[in-house]
Formats: structure tokens, C-alpha cells, sequence
């Protein structure tokens, strides 16, 4: 049995499993992108006075990306919610 006898159909698929994988590396990129634009601006003064993050900002980063993480599970868990009820969102 050939290895290639199927080739067609196989390329259809990793073609298939290279958009999906793309288009996961956009979404995750996107949401890395905005948690620390976010972050940076809330914890991080616009001066820096040490090369490293103080014990404040670095707790403060900490509950922001926290923070983000559980505000994006509870929206995501909402528009679920509202498109199996058939709601508009």
C-alpha cells in the first residue's frame, strides 16, 4: 500500500488544519497583544526608574492578567449562554 494513494485528500486536510492552526495563532496573538496593552498601561508608570519590575507592579500585572483571564471566561461563557437560548447578541 502506497503512502501517497491518498495524497489529495490528505493535503485537503492539512491545508484544513493549517488555516485552523493560523487562525489560532492570530486569536491567541490578538488577546496576548491586548492583555498587555492593557496591563502595561494600568501597572507600569510612563517613567521607568529601575530596569525591573518592583514588587507592585509586578503584583499588579499579576491581578490584571488574572483578572482579564476571568472577565474573558465569564463573557465567553454569557455568548454561549445567549446563543444556545437563541438570543441577539
Amino acid at each position: 500500500m502506497s503512502f501517497f494513494l491518498n495524497n489529495a485528500a490528505n493535503q485537503s486536510v492539512n491545508m484544513q488544519n493549517m488555516a485552523m492552526a493560523e487562525q489560532e495563532l492570530e486569536m491567541v496573538s490578538d488577546l496576548f497583544n491586548r492583555i498587555v496593552s492593557s496591563c502595561h498601561s494600568k501597572c507600569i508608570p510612563k517613567t521607568y526608574i529601575e530596569g525591573d519590575l518592583n514588587k507592585g507592579e509586578a503584583v499588579c500585572i499579576d491581578r490584571c492578567v488574572a483578572k482579564f483571564f476571568e472577565v474573558n471566561k465569564s463573557v465567553g461563557t454569557k455568548l454561549q449562554q445567549m446563543s444556545g437560548a437563541g438570543l441577539p447578541m
